[in-house]
């Protein structure tokens, strides 16, 4: 027996279906997550003023295959049934979430149960929802194939503050294809609308792949992505345009196929050990992404691959086969990046009001005590940006230099090795890691400046992920990177307490930044004067701190002669 209509969300009725936010309410929500290749539970609290940053507080993941468990060759097994034992083993882990929940304090409509593929093509999902309903009761909804589109591009989407470009899920039992620009008005609707599914999840193609020719399988894959690609062109202009354009596509994956691929890249990327654990935010250029013979080499050699389970290499072979079809539709790849987020994201982000949801999460990660206030902040910001030249890498953004500002009058009770230490690891692997709007490039950035604030005083162990974070960025940026730092270090020494009056700073000190071709001993460097107008009592405790030297040694060892000069005027 089918599900009712009442049971499958669509794009019609999906705002209906889901738990509404509100903002006075209970913040706290409880999603299940039901994909072909595993179940996926956590509960998030959307409370203002971090609403926008989905923040999760719980987690956890059921290693149960609805897929594998509709295609079990057991005696007795029927294809596309659940079998009593299946579920039974879901219905219990499901009422152990709901029993989670309750320990959480999560409202009962405040708890969603979403599935996909699997459940979509079962013939006794029926029972299934029935079981899960009598042991836990919960109420399962299935998505519709626009509907996980829809929800997966927005969970990847959710990770920043704007996107361009074409998104993909590949999951157990499909992939997902559509095109997001979040500067176009309904673009959610639309995404979902345009959105196409294909039946080559990894777990799918993965068993499909066992009984039949490898060739037949391929080219019907190859065919379909190319004529999805090609129709999803025609619909979206901006797609086209891309396309056309001579640098090419951005694409942004998510689902538990493609961050396998990422992980594979990630381990055969040339900085190694790469410096940074997460795959969220991990980008790589066109070429890298489309050297897919050569991952498939690489998942068959032995020893452990970071981020890959045993499940997910045996699922590889499928995997690269999905992504040689990809290369194959899309002539032109700009850059990929592979997002943390999916459907369960793409619900919460879904639950936010629009004024919410385009807000850039970068300014929100760090709560402030009161007496940091915004305005005081943006004073401080635009301080710092008048020491900046007009060539200033475009990454040193309002909003990144708001979370710096933040966070350079932060434990001054502690040493500045503990400082330089803890800067360089919380954006790479700390307790925002994970949070929205940290590209693997802003969370380098982000350590290595707030490393450079407290003059990067490390143990040796640390100096590598230092140096390896400072390849990752580039000779650029890093030099930018120890100027920003240096600047904050300065404004820090100057004003050892965090200034609350926005006006004391510039009362204070004056920038001037010029480029120049004549520093350095022998005048031969080229890089910046920065020519800094104090006040009278900020002369005495440049004068008295030697703080001009903080400068000295800006751009050292990057290996491209650039320089920083200080110097007080009048």
């Amino acid at each position: 027996m089918a599900l009712s209509h009442d049971e499958v969300v669509t794009i019609d009725n999906f705002e209906s279906k889901l738990a509404k936010f509100n903002a006075d309410g209970c913040g706290l929500f409880g999603l299940v997550d039901m994909g072909s290749n595993g179940i996926r539970f956590s509960i998030s609290d959307l409370s203002p003023p971090n609403s926008r940053l989905l923040p999760c507080i719980y987690r956890e993941r059921a290693g149960i295959s609805l897929y594998d468990a509709l295609h079990e060759s057991k005696p007795g097994s029927v294809p596309f049934m659940f079998s009593p034992e299946i579920i039974d083993k879901v219905s219990k882990t499901l009422a152990r979430f709901s029993y989670i929940c309750k320990q959480y304090n999560v409202p009962e409509n405040q708890i969603s149960v979403f599935a996909t593929e699997a459940m979509r093509t079962a013939k006794n999902q029926d029972e299934m929802v029935g079981a899960i309903n009598s042991a836990s009761g919960l109420k399962v909804q299935i998505l519709g194939p626009a509907m996980e589109s829809m929800f997966g591009a927005m969970g990847a989407r959710s990770a920043f503050e704007h996107v361009d470009g074409l998104f993909m899920d590949l999951g157990g039992g499909s992939v997902q294809m559509t095109y997001l620009d979040s500067k176009s008005n309904g673009y959610e609707t639309l995404a979902a609308q345009n959105a196409k599914s294909m039946p080559y999840g990894a777990a799918k193609l993965t068993a499909t792949l066992r009984v039949e020719e490898e060739g037949t399988t391929k080219k019907q894959l190859r065919t379909q992505m190319r004529d999805t690609f090609e129709g999803m062109k025609k619909q979206f202009p901006g797609l086209q345009k891309q396309a056309e354009s001579e640098e090419g596509i951005s694409i942004y994956f998510c689902g538990g196929g493609f961050r396998g691929y990422g992980s594979i890249l990630r381990h055969t990327h040339e900085i190694q050990p790469y410096p940074i654990p997460g795959i969220g935010g991990f980008s790589v250029s066109g070429a890298s992404f489309e050297n897919w013979k050569e991952m498939l080499k690489e998942n068959d050699k032995e020893g452990k691959i970071f981020g890959m389970s045993k499940r997910r290499r045996e699922q590889f072979p499928a995997i690269a086969m999905v992504v040689g079809a990809l290369v194959e539709a899309v002539p032109k790849v700009k850059q990929v990046t592979f997002c943390s987020g999916g459907n369960r994201d793409g619900v919460l982000y879904m639950k936010l009001p629009p004024t919410i949801r385009q807000q850039d999460p970068l300014p929100l990660l760090l709560g402030s005590p009161e007496s940091v206030t915004d305005a005081s902040v943006a004073a401080a910001v635009d301080l710092v940006r008048s020491a900046l030249p007009e060539d200033v890498p475009g990454i040193f953004t309002p909003g990144l230099l708001d979370y710096v500002v933040r966070n350079t009058w932060t434990d001054l009770g502690n040493s500045d090795d503990q400082n330089a230490t803890k800067s360089l690891h919380t954006t790479i692997s700390g307790s925002i890691a994970s949070l929205p709007g940290l590209t693997h490039e802003v969370q380098a950035i982000i350590a290595l400046t707030l490393c450079a604030r407290w003059g990067n005083d490390l143990g040796r162990a640390d100096k590598t992920i230092l140096e390896n974070l400072r390849l990752l960025v580039g000779k650029n940026d890093s030099f930018f990177c120890g100027y920003v730092g240096a600047i904050m270090r300065f404004l820090a020494a100057v004003s050892p307490a965090y200034p609350t009056d926005p006006l004391s700073l510039k009362d204070m000190i004056k920038f001037n930044p010029i480029r120049s071709t004549h520093l350095g001993k022998k005048g031969k460097k080229e890089g910046i004067k920065l020519q800094i107008t104090p006040n009278a009592l900020g002369r005495l405790w440049i004068e008295s701190g030697k703080l001009l030297e903080l400068f000295d040694d800006i751009g050292k060892g990057l290996g491209h002669g650039r320089r920083v000069e200080a110097e007080l005027t009048e």
